[in-house]
């Protein structure tokens, strides 16, 4: 599936301040293709070893993807909130990165490609709601309801802003529908890459290869 970036540069602004291209392999705005995905908006999960190991939040809006860091990862739990603390847009082509990022680049560490999919608008499924709320409005507004369609994860996710100020913080909340199950802890049991099935050593091992 073919996608280009149609977003106004301003989007990446920061994204791209923060990085230097000559010595970090992660991606710019070029245009995308993605064999894995169907026609709907897509969503990933990255594993990222940084300086503390997290899970990165990321779902396609608007050209980009907005993205949060979520500290201990996704539950499929619906009495579990997890923190959410958003960070700056991604291009769409990230949702393909798999490496490692060097020393000293923001953000430095490896990344996996945890999980992946497409999602749809929760609120599109309203039928009284004439014109639903899109995605960036559902953000503005500090709540929204997702439903994914992951190799990992299913079912509908809401993404709830707490508090306000120059850093506001999040919850990512799973929602109890067929997806939820309070026994299960993917983020253990599940710890490889959906992508290429490696483990975090597994993408260092093969960066140092070369």
């Amino acid at each position: 599936m073919c996608r280009k970036e149609t977003m106004a540069e301003d989007k990446l602004e920061t994204y791209k301040r923060k990085r230097d291209f000559n010595k970090t392999s992660e991606p710019g705005d070029e245009s995308v293709e993605f064999d894995w995905a169907d026609e709907g908006p897509i969503f990933v999960i990255q594993k990222h070893d940084a300086t503390n190991l997290h899970y990165d939040f990321r779902i396609e809006a608007g050209g980009v993807l907005l993205s949060w860091a979520v500290p201990k990862g996704p539950s499929t739990d619906p009495s579990v909130k997890r923190l959410a603390v958003p960070t700056e847009d991604h291009p769409l082509g990230y949702a393909d990165f798999e490496g490692v990022i060097p020393e000293g680049e923001y953000g430095g560490g490896t990344i996996m490609v945890w999980d992946r999919g497409t999602y749809r608008n929760q609120n599109e499924a309203d039928e009284e709601s004439y014109e639903p709320p899109t995605i960036e409005e559902q953000y503005e507004d500090g709540h929204i309801t997702i439903w994914l369609a992951g190799e990992k994860l299913q079912g509908g996710y809401a993404l709830i802003r707490t508090g306000g100020g120059k850093k506001p913080r999040w919850l990512l909340i799973k929602m109890d529908d067929e997806g939820a199950d309070a026994r299960r802890n993917p983020t253990s049991t599940e710890p490889d890459s959906v992508k290429t099935r490696r483990s975090l050593e597994a993408i260092r091992e093969d960066a140092e290869k070369g």
